[in-house]
């Protein structure tokens, strides 16, 4: 029957093989675990850190793409409303250049 471990206890393996404290071999005895499993597990986790701290940085330039698209449909917007109002006082006769 094959074990099945939790993400936190493979978390602890890693980092125990991280720490340096142990051999790769004592860990995997302790936790009934073969050693090449536990170099795959640690393989992985290393693979993931670069993505784990880019997040940050991949956020922050979403946030600001959003806030750029937010200030051009904002500007947009303005001239659209510029161009009504010159329109509106025109027709009305309120510009007085209007004729």
């Amino acid at each position: 029957m094959r074990k099945h471990y939790t993400a936190q206890q493979k978390t602890q393996m890693v980092l125990e093989m991280l720490k340096e404290e142990k051999t790769t071999g004592q860990i995997a005895s302790e936790y009934g675990v073969h050693s090449n499993q536990l170099y795959r597990w640690k393989a992985e986790v290393l693979e993931g850190l670069p993505v784990l701290f880019g997040k940050g940085e991949k956020v922050e330039r979403e946030k600001e793409v959003e806030q750029e698209q937010l200030v051009e449909a904002l500007y947009a917007e303005i001239g659209r409303l510029t161009t009504q109002l010159a329109w509106l006082k025109k027709k009305s006769g309120l510009e007085p250049d209007a004729q």
